[in-house]
């Protein structure tokens, strides 16, 4: 995976670039140098206090807190430092969750919604002592938030009426307007939230990991944990057997690899839409943007770019999950709702999608692992708010590996339960879907003939008891794999818009060869063989 002892280790998907859609964003300047986010592989055995399994939003803000809280800390990843979803996001810092405080006020009552408030309100001035004291030029900006009703439908407007009510009683910075202060966005009432943010997501990961560095502490990429071991004496172990022994594990890959089924029972993966182009940022107020539309929308400025060009970013569509193929008509939806409300904005030339955990209670699960050992803590169910969300996790898992009292703790415990109908009801039908899917193994395949599949698609594809996730690259060879996710055995669906395979079940993706992008899975899919057309079958053709 490294060209030589001394040279950081290549993207560890670089094999794959032809089998992944080569999504855009705004992060140029952190990706032109390709050693501010890869380092060297872990190579030998090591000691520490604190092992950081994921080099994302999460796994970096705990790591650094972690190091200037005198724990000496490693951080491990199996890709590039944010590698995975932190590298996706839209970088909305909002204390306006996506879990509405009106619905998080109805199911864990007024004190937990304060405290939920309250804490996404420090991320963000986390974020901003960060940036300040380590000096990481990102473009981060304080801005109002708003979010406007999609319709003057008697529903939307009570939502917009109910939500300012309840996120005021939150603490929150909150007031009823007239109309938004954007053009195009329709003529009925917003809500605006004082003292949001936006910035630029690999340039804060990689001057937080540089920092991260400075203090002492250690990043590997290109190093796949295999198994985690918790309790007094804990430890790291990796696939190509180096061991890392520590006082506490972190597990920090987006949803948890060390739990079976537990937290991933209660909450469910979606995959959501992002389009990107230029716009002449004279005419656009700098703000975050949402609106009540089911999927719903949001919106951004990005900072401008050595060009002097400033861009806009659209998000939404959001859809299970595995649960659908249309992603194209997703972009392009995107693309005609914001060019109707922008009409000056230039052509869409970046387009990317990325997935998110939406927790069954509306709550991130952050805390100790309530099925792993002791001294093994998680964080996931961030929602759409990935940012804020992974530097409160950074802050409340820094406080429980020291031994210091957060008055989170309890609102974010991994080991509660929705206790309101609302809550239980998203629950059952999520899991009920969930048990549905199994039923794929006893359906035909996708396609009848593996002539059917054209180049740089996919499709499942029916051999025996078996179902085979079958991929044709550009250069027409065919790989299989077998389609059932190494996490709890659900068939893969094909992503065509990302050209990944997909988990319905729990989120696992895969690129088109088979390699682990996301969990909770932590194994590739099983590879079965590569061969171009009318190439026999043999053991010259296995890969």
């Amino acid at each position: 995976m490294q060209s030589s002892d001394d040279q950081p280790s290549a993207d560890p998907f670089a094999a794959d670039r032809d089998a992944v859609t080569a999504w855009e964003h705004d992060s140029r300047q952190a990706r032109s140098d390709g050693r501010r986010l890869v380092r060297v592989p872990l190579r030998s055995d090591a000691e520490c206090d604190v092992c950081v399994v994921g080099a994302g939003i999460f796994g970096l803000t705990a790591a650094y807190l972690l190091q200037h809280a005198g724990r000496r800390t490693i951080v491990l990843d199996d890709g590039p430092i944010a590698g995975g979803q932190s590298a996706r996001t839209t970088a909305h810092l909002a204390t306006a969750i996506d879990g509405r405080f009106s619905a998080i006020e109805s199911a864990h009552g007024r004190d937990k919604a304060r405290l939920v408030a309250e804490s996404h309100a420090a991320a963000i001035a986390t974020i901003e002592d960060v940036v300040r004291e380590e000096r990481i030029a990102c473009d981060l900006r304080r801005v109002d938030g708003f979010l406007c009703a999609a319709s003057t439908d008697p529903d939307h407007l009570r939502a917009l009426h109910d939500e300012r009510d309840a996120a005021a009683r939150a603490g929150l910075e909150v007031e009823l307007l007239a109309r938004p202060p954007v053009r195009g966005l329709g003529d009925g009432p917003c809500l605006r939230f004082a003292a949001q943010g936006h910035l630029q997501p690999l340039l804060y990961l990689a001057g937080l990991a540089e920092a991260f560095e400075r203090a002492g502490g250690q990043i590997y990429t290109g190093t796949r944990a295999a198994s985690l071991e918790g309790g007094s004496l804990a430890r790291v172990l990796s696939t190509d057997g180096r061991t890392i022994a520590c006082k506490a594990i972190v597990v920090a890959t987006g949803t948890p690899i060390t739990d079976g089924v537990v937290v991933h029972a209660r909450q469910a993966p979606y995959m959501t839409y992002v389009v990107s182009a230029p716009i002449d940022g004279h005419d656009v107020a700098d703000v975050l943007l949402w609106d009540t539309a089911e999927p719903y929308h949001y919106v951004r400025l990005a900072g401008i770019d050595a060009g002097g060009t400033r861009r806009l970013i659209v998000g939404g569509e959001d859809h299970k999950t595995g649960h659908a193929r249309d992603g194209a008509e997703r972009f392009a939806r995107l693309e005609r709702w914001a060019r109707e409300r922008f009409p000056e904005i230039g052509p869409f030339d970046r387009r990317w999608a990325g997935q998110v955990f939406e927790p069954a209670d509306l709550l991130a699960f952050i805390g100790r692992d309530p099925l792993g050992d002791e001294n093994v803590f998680i964080g996931t169910g961030f929602s759409g708010n990935g940012y804020t969300y992974g530097t409160l996790a950074g802050l409340l898992v820094r406080d429980l590996v020291c031994g210091r009292d957060n008055p989170w703790r309890a609102v974010y415990d991994p080991g509660r339960f929705p206790a309101d109908a609302r809550s239980v009801g998203r629950l059952v039908r999520e899991n009920l879907d969930v048990a549905a899917r199994y039923a794929d193994w006893l359906r035909p395949g996708e396609v009848t003939s593996e002539t059917a599949i054209a180049a740089g698609d996919g499709a499942i594809v029916r051999r025996g008891l078996d179902r085979i996730a079958v991929y044709r690259d550009v250069d027409g060879t065919l790989h299989r794999c077998h389609a059932a996710c190494p996490h709890l055995g659900c068939s893969v669906a094909w992503n065509p818009a990302e050209r990944t395979w997909d988990c319905p079940c729990h989120g696992s993706r895969f690129t088109a060869t088979g390699r682990l992008i996301v969990g909770p899975a932590n194994d590739d899919l099983r590879v079965l063989e590569a061969r171009r057309d009318g190439e026999r079958n043999g053991e010259q053709d296995r890969v």
